[in-house]
């Protein structure tokens, strides 16, 4: 029984219509012709019909009739792909030229491994370099003799397009060099010479920064004989602790438009060579006395102190008054990655003051969260980071019970703002604790208080001596200086001077020594083309972030953070792939077979595959290497073109077939924009690429060693082939016939041909085959898959009128050479949109010959079809993705290649429903987006507290401690036109416009599991439709016919395909199942010799606390001198009162004494009692001397 047209109100019959003139380009086609169309459609007997009583002429076709239309269709279809895609053709071409060419195979185990062994050899001669570099630095540092009064020349580049000089000494005098640009480093420079970098907020004219000026001097020459070794070696570069960067060759600094922000002590490779990984609690004091600025600086102190986190580290962060709460949703130590670290600083930004101070409180949630054995963390250095603005508790039972007698967590404390409150106990908890006291008065001295601890973690490195001596490559970050995505090799370099004869060695960290590998030259190594279009290698870190992967594409970089991104991110995460990704942390061998999903190129569609995957460890790194193949690209194609280049008297072969003038006759040829020789300049005009290349190959001998032969010989194997295809197929057919636009060949060896010549005019894809979006989804789907021409929904729809609008049909062409199956090559045709439109309609209708379609009298029943009853009827071609391919509705012409949903959100959720589409969504972590524009969030800017009318004619006000903090960010703000981190981007160079990372959601779809024909209702009461679906077999198309909406008030949701900007998964629920990842393999946190040095300090007088405080100081502190030992044989040891406890300014004077000279009484300085307070701050003070006076370090006095 026929199923009724409508389910609500009077059914339409169809108006009599005239025939449409043919729709086709140029001249009509003639009767002849125009039988084309019915080359498929034998003659029909007319089928009866079954109507309901009293139902009306036409009906909704009923499924055998939509299948018949459908059978039409495939046929239509593989009619026009036999004759012109030529892919029998093209296999017997092939087969023809078999003595051009040898078939070789893909050896996944060895390939994988001959790679892994590369990239070990490549980064061990980088290795050596470093050892070298880092050996003559600790000699060169150990032979320094300090000097009070020296004057050296800070050769410091300008990065002035107008003036290459090079500053020479601390007056106006210059050095000017001449630079010459080098493409390895893609900079100008000067090797010669070394440079440095100091950052703005040191004073470069300290004895400090001028004593290490001159004894890194001399690493120039060890730079220079490095590269005289290994030539290909890209920046070399020490980074002090001082904060004094120099490196090799010499090049203009990358000044910014504002502040340079730039601290090497910031940067990654800097932080991970300095320490071993930390598992940190930062808790913050948010009583009632905590407010406005102090608050603000607090804040400000917490993000800094996040950034000198790195993703080998474990952190969490929680605010105390009378009770101790996280600030976040995290409660308990996460991973110190990018997202979780944003979580943090939005989170702090919401603390809010009130209350009274509990430090206990804080303190006993801290060691809590360190106790934690439960989760996943670091499991070496343990801290505990403390900010306030000073109260009276010492907790001491807390740290009994926590942390006394072995001292494993370390306790730094903060004193944040300017206040009279006794610092006394922050002093004590730190000095008990094995950690260190700090003071930030004001914005100036948090960037360098809040790194400072590392001086103390780097400690035990120092004590484990060659142990620690291990180097370690570094996550992929951007380079500083324009070189791209760098890895790095890191070496510490310790402090080898003795305080005197038979004393033991210094324990301090001169810095970080560093060689950078560009991802490039690690890509170099790995094969290109012979894994075919998609296939690749790919290798991972412990943390599983991608150290290669095709998909690692990053939009836009910051230089403060490194590019993690995950391997299940950088593929579609499934269960097979976390097995693959733990066993290659784990460093094991391996080799699975799976069936997974792939997102196209283009990132519109999903593909389900068969890859194999293969991995094996990089020795000697952290690093695993894997190596992905289809089942189809075991073998490849390599051209053997020897015997023809002789008989054409050693001149290329077919090569007059890439010339212009052969493209009217042979189609036109686009060649991939490949490194087929050094000496070839690359071009992104593909017409332009191929005038460089047709003039360099007649330079150029087939035998040139300057020429990658495997390249250049099947490039050559496939210009002939292709043009063999255009004389045995293409060139005799005529396309408009068909409606056909164009039809065209790519192949494995980088050639595209077009024909005919013409239609190069509207070719729009990618020249390299394999970044071709058709291409690829072509090798991995069995049939013809269509492509219709993108379209974006915030561009205006197609004009018909004025282009011509093509939809592109590829498939495979699959060549099987004895047992050896690959495929080499993907052919197709480019359709006509209006005349496949219209052709479209013809089949599927119920037509019994071509003149005219078959009308429904008023008496008759009849099935409604695609072509008389498109009124009432909507008969559509939707591929794979969901996007609109043909529509038998003439005004959605101009919305082909939109998904569906945009063109009919209805029926489009109805396919989903019903499960012949399923959807994927994924996050793209690379993605850039435009900067957001800055809220009005109050007159207030950056936050900064602003009196009231009332503090204004407060006399005590303007005496107070926030009076003249304030007056401080005031000035500061005027100097350097930054406050807080609200400019941070800009300071940093960022243009206002410069757009920023950020998260974008993808959502595709793609074929359910539904894959045979299938009739359905949207129901919706009086507004129900009927609607049929059925796959087309041999395509990726699905055919679908349904009644058109009459009523709009059963509207549903509109599924949503577009790219959508979003904060990402939900991080709070991440990281309660957190990915698989190792740390370091060697921790170096706590030694023995730490305890063995309070024995050896004990022997010598000194007080059991004032030993623990002499061994926990930190790298910068100036000895003064302290009584020690009974008053009858008294004398004087040197030590540091900033080291620890005590605050007060360490003022170098007569008192820097080589302390195996006693000094004179009138030369003894006396400590200060520990009720001190510290002296007035200066205008940007830091915990003991102003802002532009970087402290002292003992590694720098004279010995």
């Amino acid at each position: 029984m026929a199923v009724p047209a409508r389910t609500c109100g009077a059914s339409r019959p169809g108006p009599a219509r005239t025939a449409r003139p043919w729709p086709g380009r140029g001249p009509q086609p003639g009767p002849g012709a125009r039988r084309s169309l019915w080359l498929l459609l034998p003659p029909l007997l007319l089928l009866p019909l079954l109507a309901a009583p009293g139902s009306s002429a036409y009906s909704f076709p009923q499924q055998h009739t939509m299948q018949h239309w459908a059978r039409r269709l495939e046929q239509e279809v593989d009619g026009v792909m036999q004759i012109f895609g030529g892919v029998q053709q093209l296999r017997e071409i092939y087969k023809d030229n078999r003595n051009l060419f040898e078939v070789q195979e893909n050896e996944p185990q060895k390939l994988v491994e001959k790679v892994a062994g590369d990239i070990e050899s490549l980064l061990d001669r980088k290795v050596q370099a470093l050892k070298r570099l880092a050996d003559a630095a600790e000699n060169f540092q150990k032979a320094h003799r300090w000097q009070d009064n020296i004057k050296v020349g800070i050769p410091a580049l300008r990065d002035d397009p107008e003036s290459e000089d090079v500053e020479r000494g601390s007056k106006a005098s210059t050095l000017r060099l001449d630079f010459i640009e080098d493409p390895n480093f893609k900079n100008k420079v000067n090797y010669s010479y070394t440079a440095v970098q100091i950052p703005t907020d040191i004073y470069k004219g300290s004895t400090v920064i001028l004593n290490e000026l001159n004894w890194t001097e001399a690493l120039e020459n060890v730079f220079m004989e490095n590269r005289r070794q290994d030539p290909t070696l890209l920046w070399q570069v020490f980074g002090s602790a001082t904060g004094v960067t120099r490196y090799y060759p010499a090049t203009p600094w990358r000044a910014p438009k504002k502040i340079d922000l730039y601290d090497v002590r910031r940067r990654p490779w800097y932080i991970q060579g300095a320490s071993s990984p930390k598992d940190m609690v930062i808790i913050v004091d948010v009583s009632g006395s905590v407010s406005g600025l102090t608050l603000k600086l607090m804040k400000t102190s917490v993000c800094e102190m996040l950034d000198t986190l790195s993703d080998d580290d474990y952190v969490n962060v929680a605010s105390f008054n009378e009770k101790a709460q996280p600030v976040s949703c995290f409660t308990h130590l996460v991973q110190a990655n990018v997202r979780n670290k944003k979580v943090f600083k939005e989170a702090v930004q919401g603390m809010v003051a009130k209350g009274t101070t509990g430090y206990k409180a804080g303190f006993e949630y801290a060691f809590d969260q360190l106790q934690n054995s439960n989760i996943t963390r670091a499991n070496c250095n343990k801290m505990i980071m403390m900010f306030t603005d000073g109260g009276e508790d010492r907790v001491q039972d807390v740290f009994e019970k926590y942390n006394w007698p072995n001292r494993t967590v370390r306790v730094f404390t903060f004193s944040v703002g300017q206040h009279n409150y006794d610092v006394t106990p922050l002093q004590w908890m730190a000095c008990a604790n094995k950690g260190y006291y700090f003071e930030i008065p004001s914005i100036g001295a948090i960037r360098i208080n809040t790194q400072e601890y590392l001086d103390v973690l780097g400690r035990p490195m120092v004590l484990a001596g060659k142990e620690a001596k291990q180097v370690q490559w570094t996550n992929v970050y951007e380079d500083a200086l324009g070189l791209g995505l760098v890895v790095t090799g890191t070496l510490p370099v310790f402090n080898l001077t003795q305080d005197g004869p038979g004393e033991k060695k210094n324990q301090l960290i001169l810095g970080v020594m560093g060689i950078d590998v560009a991802l490039n030259d690690i890509k170099r190594l790995t094969p290109n083309y012979t894994l075919g279009a998609n296939g690749y290698v790919f290798a991972i870190d412990l943390n599983g972030y991608v150290l290669l992967h095709p998909n690692l594409k990053p939009q836009t970089t910051n230089f403060r953070e490194p590019v993690t991104l995950d391997f299940l991110d950088a593929e579609l995460e499934d269960e097979n792939k976390e097995e693959i990704r733990r066993s290659m942390i784990d460093g094991n061998k391996g080799h699975k077979q799976i069936r997974t999903l792939v997102k196209s190129l283009d990132e519109r569609y999903i593909d389900e595959v068969i890859r194999n995957y293969t991995w094996v460890p990089i020795r000697s790194t952290n690093y695993s290497l894997g190596l992905v193949l289809p089942p189809y690209s075991t073998f490849y194609l390599q051209a053997n073109l020897s015997d023809q280049i002789l008989q054409v008297k050693c001149k290329w072969p077919d090569f007059e077939f890439l010339l212009p003038s052969s493209f009217e006759s042979e189609g036109h040829v686009f060649i991939a924009p490949r490194e087929y020789c050094k000496d070839l300049n690359t071009s992104d005009n593909n017409t332009e690429f191929l005038k460089n290349f047709i003039e360099l190959m007649e330079k150029v001998t087939p035998d040139s060693k300057q020429c990658n032969n495997f390249l250049l010989h099947n490039l050559i194997l496939d210009t002939g082939i292709t043009q063999q295809l255009v004389e045995r197929v293409w060139r005799d057919q005529d396309l408009n016939t068909y409606s056909l636009l164009a039809v065209f060949a790519a192949t494995d060896g980088g050639i595209t041909r077009v024909f005919p010549n013409k239609a190069a005019e509207d070719w729009t894809e990618n020249p390299e085959p394999f970044n071709a979006s058709f291409y690829r989804r072509s090798l991995d789907n069995h049939g013809y898959v269509f492509k219709p021409p993108h379209q974006d929904t915030l561009l205006r729809p197609l004009e018909l009128e004025n282009d011509t609008v093509g939809i592109l049909v590829s498939t495979a062409v699959e060549l099987s050479l004895g047992r050896r199956t690959l495929r080499p090559a993907v052919v197709g045709v480019k359709l006509d949109l209006e005349a496949w439109a219209e052709k479209f309609k013809v089949l599927a209708s119920n037509r019994t010959h071509q003149d005219q379609p078959q009308k429904c009298g008023p008496s008759s029943h009849c099935e409604m079809d695609c072509e008389v009853n498109n009124e009432d009827l909507l008969c559509v071609l939707i591929d794979d993705g969901g996007f609109l391919v043909l529509s038998n509705q003439n005004h959605q012409w101009d919305q082909v290649g939109r998904f569906f949903s945009e063109v009919d959100a209805n029926l489009m959720l109805a396919l989903y429903n019903n499960s012949f589409y399923t959807r994927k969504e994924s996050y793209d972590y690379q993605a850039a987006c435009a900067p957001q524009p800055p809220g009005n969030l109050g007159a207030a800017p950056r936050g900064v507290f602003v009196p009231t009318i009332a503090d204004f004619l407060n006399l005590a006000w303007w005496t107070s401690a926030a009076t003249w903090s304030l007056f401080q960010q005031l000035l500061y703000g005027l100097i350097y036109h930054s406050w807080f981190q609200a400019d941070a981007a800009e300071a940093e160079g960022s243009p206002e416009t410069r757009e920023s990372s950020c998260v974008m959601k993808q959502t595709q779809y793609y074929f359910g599991s539904v894959n045979a024909s299938y009739n359905a209702i949207i129901d919706c009461g009086n507004c129900s439709r009927l609607f049929h679906a059925q796959r087309l077999t041999n395509t990726n198309l699905l055919f679908v016919v349904a009644e058109k909406p009459l009523c709009s008030q059963c509207e549903a949701g509109r599924l949503l395909q577009k790219e959508t900007h979003s904060d990402g998964p939900e991080q709070c629920e991440l990281v309660q199942r957190p990915r698989y990842r190792r740390g370091p393999h060697i921790c170096f946190d706590y030694n023995a010799t730490v305890r063995r040095g309070v024995a050896d300090l004990k022997s010598r007088g000194l007080a059991p606390a004032q030993a623990d405080q002499l061994l926990v100081s930190p790298r910068r502190k100036i000895p003064q001198t302290v009584a020690v030992g009974p008053p009858s044989r008294r004398r004087w040891a040197s030590w540091s009162p900033c080291s620890c406890c005590f605050s007060w300014a360490c003022r170098p004077g007569r008192s820097l004494k080589s302390k195996s000279t006693p000094l004179a009484a009138s030369e003894r300085p006396a400590p200060p009692p520990l009720h001190s307070q510290p002296t007035p701050p200066g205008l940007f003070p830091f915990p003991t001397v102003p802002l532009h006076t970087p402290r002292l370090r003992a590694s720098s006095l004279p010995h």
